[in-house]
């Protein structure tokens, strides 16, 4: 049977949002709701798999659902929840763990990025996550997930659990009426540009939370004269903007900031050189500035105004939770079916 297009992502409440999650997530979420059945979650799960603060967690949590709804996510079209209260989750990737292999997850660029030469050291949960990650995905059956470049790879790895897993366990799943897959082949959905968005001080490394440099990040919650302040001292070279986008190869600073532009602006790189070719960063900084400031200030002003609404957020998760499970939990009756578990 055909399965409903459905699309899930989530951002992990690890630090305040920045400019990176906005264009390169949140902002990609909402037109989805015109087209997909859409699931939304804070997947605090995932942060814990490194030492959080009980209080900074939650603060985070209710920030980033605020950011999902002030982005323009409406809480009654997408399922908007926090991934703890769906115990689901958890269950699922257990049993993914099982089907799983160690080789692949060794594979993961991330762990080892994260991990670096203290790999002996960091949590279990830190090198199984990616299994996490696939659950989350596959106990809604979605179809397809907006994700960076830099999570493609796990979805490689969530499509590599399901096929494993249907071929495992093909006998059972025919038993139950469905065609021999059970869990779809989901597709990433990567487009527009800034889907990688890089720091304002230096254009090789990714938009950072954890840069020792407070000037290379844009936070959601940062008022427009510091948004001003530094986009107006980002790094940039000593060239004026070309006129095509062929001329910004090998310019690592002047092509993040005109994606930032192109992102923000809802417009193509090089419709935005069309514009700005030629013109000095005297003439594009100050319009960057203004453009951001202009996209970012309402939304950080209803983040404000929603995160002080503690118990209108509350609601908002807990009903978002209770849908969610309405989709999981015969999802997860299935699964111990197929698996053999006595139910």
């Amino acid at each position: 049977m055909p399965f409903t297009p459905r699309v899930f992502s989530g951002i992990k409440p690890s630090g305040d949002l920045h400019l990176g999650n906005y264009l390169g997530a949140i902002r990609r979420f909402v037109p989805l709701q015109d087209t997909h059945e859409t699931i939304y979650c804070v997947v605090d799960m995932h942060a814990i798999t490194v030492w959080q603060e009980p209080e900074d967690l939650r603060r985070w949590t209710y920030e980033i659902a605020a950011a999902y709804i002030a982005s323009g996510l409406n809480p009654e079209r997408s399922i908007i929840f926090n991934q703890s209260q769906v115990v689901e989750h958890a269950e699922l990737s257990w049993i993914f763990n099982c089907v799983a292999r160690m080789g692949w997850m060794a594979r993961m660029t991330q762990f080892k990025d994260k991990a670096g030469e203290n790999s002996e050291h960091v949590s279990l949960g830190l090198f199984a996550y990616p299994s996490l990650m696939a659950a989350d995905i596959l106990l809604y059956k979605s179809t397809g997930v907006p994700v960076g470049d830099d999570q493609k790879q796990h979805l490689e790895l969530t499509r590599d659990i399901a096929k494993k897993f249907n071929h495992d366990f093909r006998k059972q799943i025919k038993s139950l009426g469905f065609d021999e897959e059970y869990f779809p082949h989901t597709e990433s959905m990567v487009t527009g540009p800034a889907t990688r968005v890089m720091s304002l001080k230096d254009g090789k490394k990714k938009m950072s939370k954890s840069d020792a440099s407070d000037m290379s990040t844009i936070y959601m919650m940062d008022d427009a004269d510091t948004i001003s302040k530094k986009i107006k001292r980002a790094t940039t070279d000593p060239e004026p903007l070309p006129s095509e986008a062929a001329g910004l190869e090998g310019r690592a600073e002047a092509s993040n900031l005109v994606s930032i532009y192109a992102a923000l602006a809802d417009r193509s790189v090089d419709d935005v050189l069309r514009e700005f070719g030629g013109a000095g960063w005297g003439t594009f900084k100050p319009a960057l500035a203004d453009l951001a400031v202009s996209v970012l200030s309402p939304i950080a002003g209803e983040m404000r105004r929603l995160v002080g609404d503690k118990p209108e957020m509350d609601r908002i998760l807990r009903n978002g939770a209770d849908r969610a499970r309405a989709i999981a939990v015969p999802v997860m009756d299935e699964v111990r079916q197929i698996v053999g578990f006595v139910r």
